[in-house]
């Protein structure tokens, strides 16, 4: 977590999801509370290690709870604070944004392979 001064917003906002992950962990989260294998299995390609540390350092901002049950084997659950769940909410523009721009990556690659099969 970085100190403060914050220069605007944004800057303390992406100093909370700053990195590959979580910004995924915070959507694997957002239908309810998982275990560690479960949010592991909905993020192809993280290790358990980076997903440890995304959760540890998600929990330390408040974003994320970890819930131990008295139990044997023991069972952990991680779910979204209620901060968690505005931080998804402020993020529903940009995954908006996001999959308009996969839309258009999409329509250009097709548009050049027809203009390959035509050249052909």
């Amino acid at each position: 977590m970085k100190q403060r001064p914050y220069h605007c917003g944004i800057d303390a906002a992406l100093d909370v999801i700053d990195g590959k992950w979580k910004v995924l962990v915070l959507w694997a989260l957002d239908s309810g509370a998982r275990r560690f294998g479960e949010t592991k299995r909905l993020l192809p390609g993280i290790s358990e290690k980076v997903l440890a540390q995304q959760l540890r350092e998600l929990e330390a901002d408040g974003i994320v709870h970890r819930e131990v049950y008295d139990q044997v084997p023991p069972k952990v659950e991680y779910s979204l604070t209620e901060r968690g769940r505005t931080l998804n909410q402020a993020l529903t523009p940009l995954n908006a944004w996001g999959k308009e721009r996969l839309a258009l990556l999409d329509a250009e690659a097709e548009a050049r392979a027809e203009e390959q099969a035509q050249s052909a």
